[in-house]
Parts: structure tokens; sequence; C-alpha cells
């Protein structure tokens, strides 16, 4: 996988969830290739010291703003905030995201099972449909929104992340063909194993996780799992001129291959691959249907 070094000078970008983790990882590798990036987080603390650590190496080009991804409100004076800022916004990055209730369907609290949804997937919708906003008056844009375990095979005791997050690689897709006319972009990420505060949930689920999924967590922690570089260096290549005619996409970004995807415009954009599709007999080789 390639990660070599992107042209993202005079680009401005908003990060969300980028006070830690994979959001912290895209922030980083965005002002490395140049760009003006502002992070965005629910916590003070947490996004006041990422500021710090960010400025450090690139002075100047690092700012922040508070705000909970899943309110209408705050999320419209979010990108006014940038607008106010940086003139114009040419690329969101959407990595603020939560498990929510882990445990089986019979036993979870029905409340957090919906604020799960809340966030992951509605919080995408309102962050994209506000980016859309300043992008259709601005000559276009590109959004990556972040997907996860569940979009694309079933995740026992997960279902509210695992809803959430097969959601937005559908509402990604289905965004892209909306937009394109705008010339605005928008594709989805898989990070794949990346080792968050996520984890953390699982481990204090004990059982609650299902063992499989447990177990899988402990190894994947003590190996260290998919490096937050990976998912980072596929959305900055995704917001690069690039990828440009790439859209509508559901990269997973260790396996994907992604660095080579412009030599491979003409498959992309004629062809379903690369998304989210129902799996009928004949794709099994039977042929009762």
């Amino acid at each position: 996988m390639s990660q070599r070094q992107r042209n993202l000078h005079g680009k401005n970008v908003l990060v969300t969830g980028g006070s830690m983790g994979i959001g912290f990882a895209c922030a980083e590798k965005c002002i490395d290739s140049g760009a003006q990036v502002i992070i965005c987080a629910r916590d003070f603390g947490p996004l006041s010291d990422s500021v710090q650590k960010l400025d450090a190496k690139a002075s100047g080009k690092i700012s922040s703003i508070v705000a909970d991804v899943s309110d209408v409100r705050q999320v419209e004076a979010l990108f006014q905030s940038v607008k106010k800022q940086l003139g114009r916004i040419d690329a969101v990055i959407h990595c603020a995201g939560v498990y929510g209730p882990i445990g089986s369907v019979m036993e979870i609290n029905p409340e957090e099972w919906l604020e799960a949804i809340r966030i992951n997937l509605y919080g995408s919708f309102l962050v994209s449909r506000e980016a859309c906003r300043q992008m259709k008056q601005t000559g276009g844009g590109n959004i990556v929104l972040f997907s996860g375990g569940g979009a694309a095979t079933p995740f026992p005791y997960y279902t509210a992340y695992a809803c959430g997050k097969v959601g937005v690689v559908r509402f990604a897709e289905t965004l892209a063909q909306e937009v394109e006319p705008f010339n605005i972009r928008v594709n989805c990420i898989a990070p794949g194993f990346v080792i968050t505060r996520l984890h953390d949930d699982t481990i204090k689920a004990g059982e609650l996780a299902g063992q499989k999924f447990f177990e899988t967590t402990i190894k994947q922690i003590e190996s260290g799992g998919v490096s937050p570089s990976v998912s980072a260096g596929a959305a900055v290549f995704l917001i690069s001129d690039e990828a440009k005619g790439i859209t509508g996409k559901f990269v997973a970004a260790p396996y994907d291959g992604w660095a080579s995807w412009p030599k491979h415009l003409e498959e992309l954009q004629g062809t379903d691959i690369f998304t989210l599709r129902r799996i009928v007999p004949r794709d099994r080789g039977m042929d009762w249907q």
C-alpha cells in the first residue's frame, strides 16, 4: 500500500473526531500534505491537547472547534465557524463515532441503541448535509465518511454499531450520486481493526461482546492491529486531486489497493465494484433463480 506524500497545499480540511485515534491520524496526514486543518470533537480537553501536538509540527495550520456531530444546531454552527475561519471548505473527513451498547438485542437499552444510531448515522448525515451546502456554493469538494465492523458482514452483539455503519455506506453511495452534478465527491472507508478507545468498551463488556469477537479483540490489541495511518492515507488520497472521478465507493483501507485506483477509472466508474450489493444464487454458481 502506497503511503507516499500527497499534495493538499491550498486545501482547507475539516476533520471530525479529530482529537484521537483515526481522526487524529487523518488530521496529521492532512497537515503533512500541506492542508490547513480544523479538528472537531465533543470534549475540549482532548481536543486542546491534540491541537498542541499537531501545532508543534505545523505551526499555524491547525485549529479546533468543539461540537457534537449528532446535534443539528451545533453542526450548523460548526460549519459557519469553519466558513468564517477558512473562507471555504474543500474537504471533510468525518471520523466521529461510538460502539454504543454491546450485548444481546434482547437485553440492551433501547435508548442507548438509538443514541448510537444518532451519533454514527444521523451525525454522518448532518455533517455531510452542511458540507454539501457550502461546497455547492463554492464549486465542489470532497467528503470522506467512515464505516466499520458490521457494514460488510454481520456483527452480533453490536447491532447498533453495525446498523449505523452499514447505513453510512449506503448513505455515502446515495449521496455521491445526488451531489455529483455539483462537483462533490463522497466516499466511505472501512479502516480495518484499528486499536482505538472503542475496544476498551469490548474489554469492559466481556462475555456480553460474544466470545469470538472478545478473543479477536484481545489478539488484535496484543498484535497492535492495523495502523491508523493506513486509513488516514486512504482518506488523504480520496480528498486529493489524484482521486478525481472516484466517488460513491466503499474502501477497505488495508486491503483494496486504493493507491492504484486512478489507473482503473473506467472500471470504477462503469461498474458497481467496491459498493454494497445483495448476493443472489447465480453469484454463488447456483442455477435455481
